[in-house]
């Protein structure tokens, strides 16, 4: 099963933006942690990171395509990005929407996501680690097919 874990603005910092909300891990080692588990689990995974919004949207749109399943952090874009929902609408596999911290105990414009009404489920506030459950997650549903 192809998994894109696909990061949002901002996500490229891991390890030095905000440790305290984020956690002390890097980037690479969310690249590597992801790509592990994804071997673990018989997952072919591919994990991208942008700022440009006009690049999620090709990525998502190039995911929907492939009927790829995808693990998607859309960072500030959860919030108000209307095209980086509508882009997520047009998957046909599942999409698990993950946030490292909890959007929900944060400030009070992080408490909505646009993306969440299209996401197969969301997992948020559980660090990095949120996405290893993803993508056992998608492991699971692809086993039960």
């Amino acid at each position: 099963m192809k998994v894109y874990v696909l990061n949002g603005p901002n996500l490229g910092r891991l390890g030095t933006r905000q440790v305290d909300v984020y956690g002390l891990t890097s980037y690479a080692g969310l690249v590597e942690l992801c790509e592990g588990a994804g071997k673990e689990l018989g997952l072919d995974v591919e994990v991208r990171q942008t700022d440009a919004e006009h690049e999620m949207l090709a990525w998502l749109h190039a995911a929907a395509d492939e009927q790829a399943a995808v693990v998607l952090n859309p960072g500030a874009w959860s919030h108000y990005s209307y095209a980086v929902r509508d882009a997520c609408a047009l998957l046909r596999a599942p999409l698990v929407e993950v946030h490292i911290s909890n959007i929900h105990a944060r400030e009070e414009f992080r408490h909505h996501s646009v993306v969440s009404a299209v996401a197969t489920g969301v997992i948020c506030g559980l660090g990095v680690d949120g996405y290893r459950l993803a993508l056992h997650h998608l492991a699971r549903r692809q086993a039960e097919q």
